[in-house]
């Protein structure tokens, strides 16, 4: 589980392949911080750390995830949103999180707006049920506050640390992020789906 709330950008090194994908990722976290087993999300998914020395980690990538991700246009050098998985007693500063990407969408424009980016994506209709104004979703790792949901697109707004902290501040159009949409707006729409009289 997680929050949304970005604590690194990393930097994918090396990437190969023997049965599944393996990433290695640099990153400014301690070693320590860095256990065997434990889940991280990298621009969005879960993964499961498999190796770890000094500030480097690797993660394996199934092709399941692959599906559902935008992880097979990385490259070495690709820059991710790190969060290490939340513990009791964390502040959850963004939403609950899962890691569980729903799929990839389309960046359709962006513009400035103050100190702000105004950030527009497709409204796929897979997921349009969960868009909702005020609501919250993920992208690319990152918790953001839905502004308005359209028939084909919706919006939300960066300000100037998210910019500066995460990799959305360097989007460009026509670029495909992981979007996960808001757990709860899922569950409300599977009971209503389900009971509705």
């Amino acid at each position: 589980m997680f929050t949304g709330i970005i604590t690194d950008v990393g930097r994918i090194e090396e990437i190969s392949r023997t049965k599944d994908l393996k990433l290695t990722i640099k990153t400014d976290y301690k070693h320590k911080e860095l256990l065997i087993g434990s889940s991280i999300a990298c621009s969005g998914p879960c993964l499961t750390i498999v190796e770890s020395r000094d500030n480097l980690f690797s993660v394996e990538v199934s092709n399941e995830t692959i599906s559902k991700t935008n992880i097979s246009t990385w490259a070495e050098g690709h820059l991710i949103n790190l969060e290490k998985g939340l513990k009791v007693g964390d502040e959850i500063g963004g939403h609950f999180v899962t890691g569980h990407v729903d799929g990839i969408i389309r960046l359709l424009d962006k513009k400035q707006d103050a100190g702000s980016i105004i950030l527009t994506f497709q409204q796929d209709k897979e997921f349009k049920m969960f868009i909702a104004p005020k609501g919250s979703v993920t992208i690319d790792g990152v918790s953001l506050t839905i502004n308005e949901s359209f028939e084909n697109e919706f919006t939300v707004n960066i300000i100037d640390h998210t910019q500066k902290n995460t990799t959305l501040g360097n989007l460009d159009i026509g670029q495909y992020v992981n979007i996960e949409v808001d757990m709860f707006a899922r569950y409300i729409y599977q009971i209503n789906k389900n009971y509705s009289l």
